[in-house]
């Protein structure tokens, strides 16, 4: 139900707390579709940057971070439709959304070193799954989520199917690890299963041409900016004061630290991204570890956890966020004044960097994985300067050269190990002492806690019963069907909270659904049987 409907759009004052692109999206949603004025919209932003976990920041000489990069396909239709009306940095009369299907039309992936083990290229050619194993895949996709529960994916295969080429493709590229929500692979196998026979190449995945934070994050910031969107960076909202009366959920106050509070009027709305992926994250150096942190450097849970204890529609922050143990993992970021890894690479491989996508080593006890995107990844990136990125799924047990936990080891530790499984420790040590390297290691807390095991109520809705002028958005308020931990969702959640309390005249649209297509359907199941 709308509730503005006898109310003047032009009059309203929307206050979106998160800078992530949810927020960024509503941002332009409210501007273009629900009529609200630029300058009537506030983004307010703990840190000092723009972009959540779509992030890319550094340059040449002190090195480059990606804490991670966002999977994307064709088939994102909230996604692309919004940057569709995005002008590029590079050249404003190119949408990014057009920019990037260029740049996907040049380099197209076909990873030919996917899997390794001690160091050679696995035969991918078969996902390696049982009878018994195809069994239970094709019948997840078909029974209902709620019969799932909250039963982890290792309730549901059986243990030897954690050590097929299947899975470590699969969790390795989307993040999943045995005691993930069921519920979740559930969805990703129906969203994603058009894919599934490609998937051990990366067929079908796409990129932006530069990492996501200047190829999105820049172009929608200058794009708000020049329709009046007003930006309040280094601002932290405590808490926020609700009316309950009638049935009704209003928002009546924002509180804020260091910052006098904001008393919402009879016009005036809230959307509230709550949960991080990488809040609370901590960058190491190539000498230093990065530090683990918890709920309490965290904005975003802790504002979500305060509101969550005032009603039951405000979903189960705990659920999420209270086994970080089983939620983090540890990513790195390599910049080099020098070819040798890339040129190693290259050759190794059979790809030119932009075209191979994730490397993925089996034997590694961190499950180890990293990309070589196209170069430049950063548009500020000097042309001898090469990049990659890495992470581990396992950052607990100690390393299979370095004898420490990835959680405890350096930037250079992590690349010691790395160089190791590869069997190139010695091509690299020159390299190394010249200092012509830096790897700069992301701690994050939260990073796979969206796949924590949930039930139905653990994300609120995006808009909650009852409420007149308050929305959740983002990964953890719930869009039945789509799957969180892509850009999809994100914005699929900003068009829900616009459109639903705002009468625009447009609906939501349609999620791609692939397993309403046979063809897709019977591709997926030859490629399992292989």
């Amino acid at each position: 139900m709308k509730t503005n409907i006898d109310k003047n759009p032009k009059d309203a004052s929307v206050y979106l707390i998160g800078g992530g692109i949810s927020s960024l999206a509503s941002a332009v949603y409210l501007e273009k579709d629900a009529g609200v004025p630029g300058k009537n919209i506030y983004i307010i932003e703990k840190d000092n940057i723009l972009g959540g976990a779509c992030d890319g920041a550094g340059n040449s000489e002190e090195g480059f971070v990606v804490r991670g990069g966002r999977m994307l396909e064709m088939h994102y239709e909230c996604f692309w439709e919004l940057l569709s009306h995005i002008p590029s940095l590079e050249d404003p009369n190119v949408s990014v959304r057009d920019e990037s299907y260029e740049f996907n039309k040049r380099f197209v992936p076909n990873a030919q070193a996917r899997l390794l083990n001690m160091g050679k290229k696995l035969d991918v050619s078969s996902y390696g799954l049982s009878l018994g194993q195809q069994a239970d895949f094709v019948k997840l996709i078909f029974v209902t989520e709620r019969s799932l529960g909250n039963s982890r994916i290792e309730d549901w295969f059986d243990s030897r199917f954690f050590d097929t080429n299947f899975w470590f493709i699969w969790s390795s590229l989307f993040a999943f690890q045995n005691c993930s929500s069921v519920a979740e692979m559930r969805r990703y196998l129906k969203r994603f299963i058009h894919l599934v026979n490609g998937l051990h190449k990366l067929g079908g995945v796409m990129r932006t041409k530069y990492n996501q934070y200047d190829s999105v994050i820049r172009p929608m910031k200058k794009y708000l900016e020049e329709k009046g969107v007003n930006f309040s960076m280094g601002s932290e909202v405590t808490d926020i004061d609700f009316d309950f009366s009638d049935g009704k959920k209003t928002a009546t106050v924002l509180h804020f630290v260091d910052q006098s509070d904001i008393v919402l009027g009879s016009n005036d709305f809230v959307f509230f991204t709550n949960g991080s992926i990488t809040d609370a994250s901590d960058q190491g150096t190539w000498n230093t570890a990065a530090i683990l942190h918890g709920v309490s450097e965290s904005g975003s849970w802790t504002l979500w956890k305060k509101i969550a204890e005032k009603d039951p529609y405000f979903g189960h922050p705990d659920v999420f966020c209270k086994n970080i143990d089983l939620q983090k993992w540890y990513s790195f970021t390599a910049t080099m004044n020098d070819t040798t890894f890339h040129d190693y690479m290259e050759n190794f491989s059979g790809n030119v960097d932009g075209t191979g996508g994730l490397v993925t080593l089996v034997d590694s006890n961190w499950l180890m994985s990293f990309v070589i995107a196209r170069q430049p990844h950063f548009p500020n990136q000097l042309d001898d300067v090469k990049i990659f990125w890495g992470y581990g799924l396992y950052p607990d047990r100690k390393g299979n050269f370095v004898d420490k936990t990835m959680a405890e080891c350096t930037g250079a530790e992590m690349l010691e190990e790395l160089y190791y499984h590869l069997k190139i420790q010695n091509l690299m040590k020159p390299v190394t002492e010249a200092h012509k390297i830096n790897c700069i290691p992301v701690a994050m807390p939260f990073i796979d806690s969206l796949f924590m095991p949930r039930e139905r109520g653990d994300r609120p809705d995006v808009i909650p019963q009852g409420s007149t002028n308050f929305a959740f958005l983002g990964q953890f308020a719930e869009a039945p069907k789509d799957c969180v931990f892509t850009v999809e969702y994100s914005v699929r959640t900003a068009q829900m909270a616009v459109y639903g309390l705002f009468e625009t005249g447009k609906t939501v649209h349609p999620m791609y659904e692939p397993t309403h297509n046979p063809i897709h359907l019977i591709a997926a199941m030859e490629a399992i049987r292989s």
